[in-house]
């Protein structure tokens, strides 16, 4: 599955039932199109350098070196490339502590945020946000990575909420009961999804209209 279309309505997943992208990192299918937002990325930028397998790992090291020069997803798919020599496990996503893991997680915030068009100014970086968040769980509250996993099929889509409108929701997350977290948070996303739905029937009904009018001039 490719990344979703600006305007278009998120889509359930066969595996969690879900919005998919949304139900990671527990869901695995979720997880692996969340990862391939990254990883679709770098392979183009491979085939682009024209690098093979064995090359990877150093042009791995130059883009970290530079993360100011390339897309987010590529830095990311970089330190996914590399190892921490504090904790042995994957640069930028080790555990709580690790210093070489989160001096690159800071670096990686250099990287370019291109946003797409059509989108609010900042959908990109909400989106990366994100993506972040529900592939660096173990750093995340419960309330966090719930309130980030759920929303980012939302942004995937082009939506961005206001700042207000995230801390609120943020806000209710928290003082709310465990038990009742993901309930509260089901019920705004269906709210926005359903904003979504109509926006997307407005939109092809216009392009169909469209459509019709320069095949009868």
């Amino acid at each position: 599955m490719v990344r979703p279309e600006v305007g278009d309505a998120p889509r359930r997943c066969a595996e969690c039932g879900g919005y998919a992208y949304g139900g990671a990192p527990e869901c695995t299918a979720c997880r692996a199109l969340v990862d391939a937002l990254v990883e679709e990325e770098w392979t183009a930028f491979v085939r682009h350098w024209g690098a093979g397998p064995a090359e990877e790992h150093a042009l791995a090291e130059l883009v970290v070196s530079e993360p100011d020069r390339h897309d987010w997803r590529v830095v990311d798919a970089a330190l996914d490339r590399l190892t921490c020599g504090d904790c042995g496990g994957r640069l930028g996503r080790g555990p709580a502590g690790c210093a070489g893991c989160e001096l690159a997680h800071g670096f990686r915030y250099a990287a370019i945020e291109t946003d797409r068009p059509g989108v609010p100014q900042g959908n990109e970086h909400a989106v990366r946000v994100n993506v972040s968040v529900v592939r660096r769980p173990q750093l995340t509250s419960a309330a966090e990575l719930l309130v980030r996993r759920k929303s980012l099929p939302l942004l995937l889509a082009g939506f961005l909420p206001t700042t207000q409108e995230a801390q609120r929701m943020s806000a209710t997350v928290k003082r709310a009961a465990a038990e009742a977290r993901e309930e509260l948070v089901d019920q705004a996303v269906e709210e926005t999804v359903s904003r979504l739905r109509q926006e997307q029937a407005t939109r092809l009904r216009q392009e169909a209209a469209a459509r019709l009018r320069e095949d009868t001039a």
